[in-house]
């Protein structure tokens, strides 16, 4: 059973930044596209950003020129650097293929407060 293990999220005030990153399995991570998601409460599950196995990348139009993916081959993570957080921004955040398969777990909070 394929498992992605996320982690950076946390409590940031507005204009902060956080790192996100996600663990994919290495033959996973070899072959899919990957996307991070998020889901603020009473809001429908969105893609934010997505990277294919080329590093050719897509976001959507909300956190363009904020938020970066990437990919690490050596590690095989695939990461969301998330600057100018905005409140929001806030919502769990999570990691899958794209298009998503049926991998949700309970990802990671970001919360952008003061």
């Amino acid at each position: 059973q394929v498992q992605f293990v996320e982690s950076g999220g946390g409590l940031v005030q507005p204009g902060g930044s956080l790192r996100l990153s996600c663990a994919v399995p290495e033959n996973f991570f070899r072959i899919y596209t990957m996307g991070w998601y998020r889901q603020a409460p009473g809001k429908r599950r969105e893609l934010v950003a997505r990277i294919n196995t080329g590093g050719n990348t897509y976001y959507v139009d909300s956190v363009k020129g904020r938020f970066t993916i990437s990919r690490d081959t050596a590690r095989s993570t695939v990461n969301l650097q998330m600057n100018n957080l905005k409140p929001e921004d806030t919502a769990i955040y999570d990691c899958n293929s794209y298009p998503a398969g049926d991998y949700w777990d309970q990802g990671t909070q970001v919360t952008v407060s003061s």
